[in-house]
């Protein structure tokens, strides 16, 4: 298994940014796959995640602004994430969770993780 984030970079509040997932090594159906951010000095913190019928988990820092979905055939995972706040600055790390039914809330149910990518948000 191999999750490879692209997509982070530098904008201003109320910018917007997409990342990417690109997933590899399982099937979709099996799995849950979401999204995980670590601001400097604080926890983990499961921001999104999309089971492989389609729910969307959103934690609500993020709610309203931040929208999960998949595309199966080409394997991969987005973020869209609109409104960023400078509090949204982490690197977000993409993670599946094997054998999921549904949604993952928090952060430690997840077996797989890719690299990370950065996001920082100016104010």
């Amino acid at each position: 298994v191999q999750l490879v984030e692209s997509g982070g970079g530098l904008v201003q509040a109320g910018g917007s940014l997409k990342l990417t997932c690109a997933y590899y090594g399982f099937i979709f159906d099996d799995y849950a796959v979401g999204w995980v951010r670590q601001a400097p000095g604080k926890e983990r913190e499961g921001v999104s995640c999309i089971s492989s019928s389609g729910t969307a988990y959103y934690a609500d820092s993020v709610k309203g602004r931040f929208t999960i979905s998949s595309d199966n055939a080409k394997k991969m995972v987005y973020l869209q994430m609109n409104n960023l706040k400078s509090e949204d600055t982490a690197v977000y790390y993409c993670a599946a969770a094997d054998g999921k039914v549904g949604v993952v809330v928090s952060h430690d149910e997840y077996d797989y993780w890719g690299q990370g990518t950065q996001v920082a948000v100016s104010s």
